[in-house]
């Protein structure tokens, strides 16, 4: 049995920061996942992104079949990493996915908008919510240009505004072991 986990929240929610904290966690279990990040997968199918609906609507459907793929063919643990602000996208991941399980990682959009100003590394630009307020960003910023349509019945809803990465990371791992306990050895 392989699952799929996909980290959803807004931009500078803390998902790969949290992930960064799950992985030596999933590592000490035994667990060694594919992570699917849309910012790495988005560099090779839209090199020049316009971040528009009709590209958004490919990037994540071949998110979603990828992630499918390795489950049910490649027989490996998936964690998605991407915002996916429509709910459609994750949807349809939970409808090729047999176990999966969608993560909100829930943060208001003032912590969001801080924690990106700040932002640091690649392949994630610094200062798009600000951009996108300024109008200088192409394509839709979800939460300030377009909506961000949070899960209404995630698996898991970890407060990052409140929770430390560790302590999130150590929630998933919690919910994993009562999940999928053969899994998690």
């Amino acid at each position: 049995m392989n699952f799929c986990l996909w980290l959803t929240g807004l931009p500078g929610s803390g998902k790969s920061t949290i992930l960064k904290e799950l992985a030596p966690l999933l590592e000490a279990a035994g667990i060694r996942p594919v992570v699917l990040s849309l910012d790495h997968l988005r560099r090779i199918v839209t090199p020049e992104p316009t971040y528009s609906e009709p590209e958004r609507d490919i990037v994540y459907r071949a998110l979603a079949l990828m992630a499918q793929l390795l489950v049910t063919e490649g027989r490996r643990h998936v964690i998605i990493d991407a915002t996916a602000h429509r709910r459609a996208y994750r949807d349809l991941a939970r409808q090729l996915i047999a176990d999966f399980a969608e993560i909100h990682i829930h943060c208001p959009l003032e912590t969001c908008q801080a924690r990106e100003a700040v932002r640091r590394g690649q392949p994630v630009e610094k200062d798009l919510y600000r951009r996108a307020a300024a109008g200088t960003l192409a394509g839709a910023m979800p939460g300030v240009t377009t909506a961000y349509e949070a899960p209404q019945t995630p698996e898991l809803r970890l407060p990052s505004d409140r929770l430390s990465p560790r302590q999130a990371a150590e929630r998933v791992i919690a919910y994993l072991r009562s999940r999928w306990p053969d899994a998690t050895g």
